[in-house]
């Protein structure tokens, strides 16, 4: 390695998170402040809320068990047909 190139290295780099969480890590940074951590972001703590916007989860899982569920062939255009159907003449009713 070429001298006086490289950034320092700090072994016990504190990271602090905006919910009071503090982690030790090593990093090119001896402080580092950030807004969410694994101890408050809404993935890892299961509060996560799914924007559904334009029925965009629902009609995905409709496509998947449609998937899951049908055989191939030409029967399976005819019931992916009948559901296109059924989900239009509900959103006609709504």
């Amino acid at each position: 390695m070429k001298k006086e190139i490289h950034p320092d290295y700090f072994k016990d780099a504190k990271i602090t998170c905006a919910c009071g969480a503090v982690y030790q890590v090593g990093s090119t940074k001896e402080d580092i402040q950030v807004e969410l951590c694994a101890a408050c972001h809404p993935f890892y703590t299961g509060k996560q809320k799914l924007m559904d916007t334009a029925r965009r989860v629902e009609k995905f899982t409709e496509r998947a068990t449609l998937k899951a569920t049908t055989a191939t062939g030409k029967k399976v255009k005819k019931e992916k047909r009948a559901i296109i159907k059924k989900t239009k003449a509900a959103k006609a009713e709504k």
